[in-house]
């Protein structure tokens, strides 16, 4: 990326040796490598633009609280949300706590800057119906029956187990066939243990007769039409495909069926911690948004059902 030029070597080399670091003590997913790699440079880079001049390690050392809230100015001009500027906040933040650290300088004053502030938005999960109609009509979208059989194997794991997305398609050939239950590894690396409906097994397997690719016992077992590793973008594509034809909202995402598992849960009597464990949440004040989610379900069903709401 030409904007990297605005940024010291020096920088540059720094902000990979404190991800190094992070990752070695802590578990860190590749996307939040990414994510902290991306967020720390693009505020050097404005640093170096809002200066006119190419941003050094003693630059960093003498930063004010004004070069903090320009940058945050310019976010919010570019409309970046209130929850993603806190994270790129967040990312900054804790790259100058650790180079302060290292190099021995008072960061107090930068570290000290509050994050800004944003509502949490409830999950919008589907209704139990709609969850099933997008299950069903997932087989009128493609003429390749094995394709038809992947994203509905897909979308079934996302649904009947809580599955995110990304764990979905970490399914290696090794798994299969599945059991009544299988490991995933999660957020963090963090292993749960979750059951797998009969309907899912039967999704499953009936994908991997049909795939027409020769998968090795750790290669993922979902592909794209030419023979690689699936994308998420694909179900993705294929979700908003669904939900056009059934005339659901844009909140109808794959994610979404994973928010749907857990409501339908909540909905049918299943209690907060087993709702943690199945979702791999590591606080249950994470979960326990879901119980917001269906007080406002309950809170519609009786002001459209009730004589007198």
């Amino acid at each position: 990326m030409d904007n990297l030029k605005l940024i010291a070597p020096a920088i540059i080399e720094s902000i990979e040796n404190w991800l190094e670091i992070k990752a070695a003590t802590s578990t860190l997913a590749s996307n939040t490598r990414v994510a902290y790699h991306n967020d720390v440079t693009d505020f050097f880079i404005f640093l170096s633009e809002h200066h006119n001049e190419i941003t050094q390690l003693s630059t960093v050392e003498k930063l004010k609280i004004s070069d903090i809230r320009a940058w945050q100015a310019k976010l919010r001009n570019m409309n970046s949300g209130a929850r993603s500027n806190a994270r790129k906040l967040s990312s900054l933040k804790s790259y100058i706590r650790w180079l302060a650290k290292h190099r021995g300088f008072d960061a107090t004053h930068i570290l000290s800057i509050k994050s800004p502030k944003f509502s949490n938005k409830l999950p919008r999960p589907l209704e139990p119906m709609e969850a099933k109609a997008v299950l069903s009509e997932c087989e009128s979208t493609s003429t390749e029956p094995w394709v038809i059989a992947r994203d509905s194997a897909v979308l079934i794991l996302l649904y009947g187990c809580g599955l995110r997305i990304s764990e979905a398609l970490d399914i290696r050939t090794k798994d299969i066939p599945l059991g009544n239950s299988m490991r995933v590894t999660g957020k963090g690396g963090k292993v749960r243990v979750v059951p797998v409906l009969k309907i899912a097994q039967n999704a499953v397997r009936h994908y991997v007769e049909l795939c027409p690719f020769q998968l090795s016992a750790n290669d993922e077992i979902f592909r794209g039409v030419r023979g690689k590793p699936l994308s998420p973008k694909i179900i993705q594509n294929k979700m908003k495909l669904v939900r056009n034809l059934l005339g659901l909202p844009a909140s109808a995402t794959p994610h979404a069926l994973r928010h749907s598992f857990a409501t339908h849960l909540l909905s049918n009597g299943g209690d907060l911690r087993t709702i943690q464990e199945l979702l791999g949440h590591a606080s249950l004040s994470t979960t326990q948004i879901y119980t917001a989610v269906d007080s406002v379900r309950l809170m519609e069903v009786y002001s459209k059902t009730h004589p007198q709401a």
